[in-house]
């Protein structure tokens, strides 16, 4: 068993960054993902029930980590939502490449690591080039 991880963003950003992860790690996804996108004219709570089975399909039994894209926006909402209906889960704002990077090269840790974990990858990912 393991956590899973489900990304919730607006449209585009969550298969895409899925994509990319699967190919830069070789199709070798430690963790069971998936992105769940939410539409810029979309009703969230009309949303919800597929964002719940997107939920469950990834819960590895250990619980869910949701990264959302924008804090306080339809996705960031809809994931809030998704908290609360009882499968053990952490949500972290500002996904990133890096940070799915990172959290999927840590995925024996448990469901309360994670988020810090994910945090620094993003935090990390940041670099001022001079040039």
């Amino acid at each position: 068993m393991a956590v899973g991880i489900l990304l919730v963003t607006h449209s585009g950003i969550g298969s895409a960054l899925v994509a990319v992860a699967g190919t830069l790690l070789r199709g070798n996804l430690p963790l069971k993902l998936e992105a769940f996108e939410v539409p810029f004219d979309a009703d969230p709570d009309a949303l919800l029930p597929q964002a719940s089975a997107a939920l469950r399909r990834v819960d590895g039994g250990e619980g869910v980590l949701i990264l959302t894209d924008l804090y306080g926006a339809s996705p960031s909402n809809l994931a809030a939502q998704l908290a609360r209906l009882g499968t053990p889960s952490r949500r972290v704002s500002a996904l990133s490449l890096p940070m799915l990077l990172r959290v999927m090269n840590y995925a024996e840790l448990p469901l309360e690591e994670l988020p810090a974990v994910a945090a620094a990858g993003a935090r990390n990912g940041v670099i001022l080039d001079d040039a």
